[in-house]
């Protein structure tokens, strides 16, 4: 085991988040939504309320326009998600939520809601503020879609 002052901040900051998704993978599962992938979730979690178009999806999960194309297409074929004209482009389109996808959001951020309390239970309300106003921070220089 490395010794915690070798730990790069990344993996400080990997180690929370990887236990919050195991926390809610283990909760949709619970709750009948255990038919899709992490790879699935982590492009479905980026389709927004209006829609996204598959080249916006592919660019902010990083992977291949085909790839996402491919999640996108399994994701459709289990009702997550529904593809729909872009009102702005004929000829494009957009990936849109499905009901499926908002009743399985609302499990997950349920689930973000009750491990986020117990990070402040844990940390205190002042290092808990203190550690989203960094991450905040940090993501003005991280997050290209911010």
């Amino acid at each position: 085991m490395v010794p915690e002052s070798e730990l790069t901040t990344g993996v400080l900051l990997f180690i929370p988040y990887r236990a919050l998704e195991d926390r809610i993978f283990a909760a949709l599962a619970e709750a009948g939504f255990d038919d899709f992938t992490p790879a699935q979730a982590r492009v479905m979690q980026r389709v927004g309320p209006h829609g996204t178009r598959l080249t916006e999806l592919a660019a902010q999960a990083q992977i291949t326009k085909q790839t996402a194309g491919f999640l996108v297409d399994q994701l459709e074929k289990s009702g997550y998600v529904r593809r729909v004209p872009d009102p702005t482009d004929r000829r494009a389109r957009l990936v849109r939520g499905a009901e499926k996808a908002w009743a399985a959001k609302r499990v997950a951020d349920a689930v973000v809601a009750e491990v986020e309390q117990e990070w402040e239970t844990h940390l205190g309300k002042r290092r808990m503020k203190q550690l989203r106003e960094a991450l905040t921070l940090l993501r003005e220089i991280t997050d290209p879609w911010a």
